[in-house]
């Protein structure tokens, strides 16, 4: 308890100064006329004033309070290498017993795990959050229990009382870790690009290994793996070509060594998205006709497609009387075109186009190997379909999806998705697809204007997503051995360009024919494709196989890293599509699998930043516990005695750590009274004036 005095005049400090400097006035004035009695008028002069100042007494009751220790423990993934987290127990069991015993001191304990994202150890945030709660004047001291990895360390707080580590893990901890410094985001298809990783040794490594080579083992999208064998702690630059379009996941492991502290960050996997660089297209028209333009218009309006079109502006059997010598055309180089860099196209489209003796026998057998060996060719067929000239009768036949029935239907007909087009992803959904200021139709009843022709087709082989009157065919498309081929059995496409009687969807129709002939994945007709978010993987299956019943789920298998699997039912969301949200255990490699349809795929880095640098090292905390007198103590050479030391003295020592007593303490109660009740101030001052006058009063008669 604490006792002061506090005053609390009835007037303003100035006009209580005031009263004082004219009471000195009247004491002046009687000492230098000779009064007896100043001093005691003075004394009853000064009464007046403090009882005008009120003075009282305030009594402060005090409770003490406790100090605070702040204990923060990191159990993140790293301290559970080695023997760190027997280590991390023994010490929070050795600090609890030692704060239980100091008096008045109590312990405030946060458990740190793995952040979210992998963002790594957040004990710096940890540790400010819980400052946060306690009052700064009651923290005597902060112990961190970590293995040093730290990866906030900018979010250090001030610390007003040592902080002290404790350090987990061993000296003789040795690692090898694989570390990708450049991998690009997207690669060109067929392209070489170059990976920049090393291999490198952390700790103390081994006599015995180090200056080594390490095996290192590489896949691309889960193919069986080739291995090499690496020197380490070199940089090294791993040439990658993409074959095929969307992501490449490239998975790439160094051997375990023996000893070594953890193989997690051993294996790094890699996600590039291939894309075409240009695609080009070869367009060879045969007679002139008011679709030509429309096609080659689309082609050219789109940047990425490079355009090389063949066109027969005068056929060899027009008879018209011009000589050949005053006929302004250059020669095309046909078999440069057709046979020496025919591979160089990504897409071949034959529109309208019929034998007429330009392109002899052995430039369709290239363009049919060509075919056969990978590439790709659209027919769109008319009228010459039907005729002795048909590409038909050529060497294309072993390629072409259906033979022409010598027919050629001349009325309109609005062209529908056929039952099999409704599964198929070049023309699922293409009914939505409505002309400008329409409604999107159904399938039976497009919102599409009319075409006016169709070609006869039979015997189709593959599968027919497109369908004219009577359910003729009217889109077939089929894979031919590596290669794929599109039979379109009209040349009225155009006519939705143009927007006769409102259009359709020609643009939407034909990318989609181009990117399912370059084996787009999304347009795969049997695909299994999955996109994460988080740990929560959205699986989606297509495939062109009816189910058994009606809105039966499909089920697929899910390979963990760890090898074991896991059962998921797909329930169908649409014809053909199957789809469902499964939430991983973990990161790293799953597969995923559904007969003979196979995807992997990549959820978070296959090596955490936790494990990064998993060897115990407290470099990054030492300016930070530094300027707090505290210390960094390994708990492998035995767990320190805890004990009080002063403010600003060293607090750490061999053996033994030290926090700071704050001696704080709480107000809990105020009592506040008067030095004097008034009657007595006023008393007094009568009492000392009376007496002052008995005495000049005694001495006037004493005088006379």
């Amino acid at each position: 308890m604490t006792e002061t005095i506090i005053f609390d005049p009835l007037v303003p400090w100035p006009i209580l100064a005031a009263a004082a400097l004219l009471a000195a006035a009247f004491l002046a004035l009687a000492i230098w006329r000779g009064l007896t009695g100043w001093a005691l008028r003075a004394l009853a002069a000064l009464v007046l004033l403090a009882a005008i100042a009120e003075p009282a007494l305030r009594d402060e009751v005090k409770r003490p309070l406790s100090d605070i220790v702040v204990m923060v423990i990191d159990q993140s993934a790293s301290q559970s290498l080695s023997d760190r987290t027997s280590q991390t127990a023994e010490a929070v069991a050795r600090i609890e017993a030692q704060v239980a015993a100091l008096p008045n001191t109590e312990l405030r304990k946060v458990t740190l795990g793995d952040a979210e994202e992998d963002a790594g150890t957040l004990a710096m945030t940890a540790l400010k959050e819980a400052l946060a709660e306690e009052p700064r004047a009651r923290l005597a001291g902060a112990i961190l229990i970590t293995d040093g990895q730290i990866h906030d360390i900018a979010n250090a707080p001030a610390l007003p009382a040592p902080l002290n580590v404790f350090l987990t893990g061993r000296k003789s901890d040795w690692d090898r870790r694989l570390a990708v410094s450049k991998a690009p985001a997207f690669g060109i298809i067929g392209e070489e690009l170059r990976l920049s990783l090393k291999i490198e040794d952390l700790g103390a490594v081994p006599a015995d290994l180090a200056g080594k080579t390490a095996a290192v083992s590489i896949s691309t999208d889960g193919e069986p793996p080739a291995t090499y064998d690496v020197p380490v702690g070199m940089d090294l630059e791993l040439p990658v070509i993409l074959q095929h379009n969307g992501q490449n996941v490239i998975q790439i492991t160094v051997a375990p060594a023996e000893g070594e502290l953890t193989d997690r960050n051993n294996t790094a996997i890699i996600q590039i998205n291939g894309v075409r660089d240009r695609l080009r297209v070869l367009l060879v028209s045969g007679e002139p006709y008011a679709g030509e333009r429309t096609w080659r218009n689309l082609l050219k309006s789109d940047s990425a497609v490079d355009l090389v079109h063949f066109t027969i502006l005068r056929p060899p059997d027009k008879e018209d009387g011009v000589p050949v010598n005053e006929l302004s055309l250059i020669a095309f180089p046909t078999r440069e075109l057709f046979v020496d860099k025919i591979r160089e196209f990504d897409l071949i489209i034959f529109d309208r186009y019929r034998m007429r003796g330009i392109l002899p026998p052995d430039y369709m057998e290239s363009i049919r190997n060509y075919v056969t060996g990978g590439g790709a060719v659209l027919i769109a067929a008319g009228p010459d379909f039907e005729t002795v000239d048909s590409l038909y009768y050529s060497a294309l036949a072993d390629v072409i999806p259906a033979r022409p029935s010598s027919q050629v239907i001349e009325k309109g007909f609005t062209p529908k998705v056929s039952a099999l087009g409704l599964r198929h992803p070049v023309t699922e959904g293409l009914s939505d697809y409505a002309p400008e200021g329409g409604k999107p139709g159904t399938p039976d009843k497009p919102a599409w204007g009319r075409w006016m022709r169709i070609a006869g087709l039979e015997d189709p082989q593959g599968q027919v997503v497109m369908e004219g009157p009577d359910q003729r065919p009217l889109l077939v498309l089929n894979r031919v051995k590596e290669g794929r081929v599109a039979l379109l059995a009209s040349d009225q496409a155009w006519l939705w360009g143009r927007g006769f009687e409102g259009g359709g969807p020609q643009l939407e129709l034909l990318r989609r024919l181009a990117h399912w002939m370059m084996k787009e994945p999304e347009l795969e007709e049997e695909s299994l494709s999955a996109s994460a978010k988080g740990q929560v993987l959205t699986i989606t299956r297509r495939t062109m196989q009816e189910p058994a019943k009606p809105g039966e789920a499909r089920q697929i298998t899910i390979t963990a890293p760890d090898g074991s699997t896991t059962p998921l039912s797909l329930p169908e969301e649409d014809p053909g599509r199957y789809s469902a949200d499964w939430t991983a255990p973990g990161v790293g490699l799953y597969r995923l699998k559904d007969g003979d349809v196979e995807r992997v795929v990549a959820l978070g880095p296959a090596s955490p930043r936790e494990f990064e640098a998993p060897i115990a090292d407290a470099t990054l905390l030492a300016p930070i516990v530094k300027p707090t007198n505290g210390g960094i103590l390994r708990i492998e050479n035995g767990l320190p005695t805890l004990r009080q030391v002063k403010e600003g003295r060293p607090a750490f020592g061999r053996g033994w750590i030290g926090i700071t007593p704050r001696e704080a303490s709480q107000t809990a109660e105020i009592r506040i009274s008067p030095a004097l009740p008034a009657w007595a101030f006023l008393l007094v001052a009568a009492a000392l004036t009376i007496l002052a006058w008995l005495i000049e009063g005694r001495g006037r008669r004493l005088a006379g």
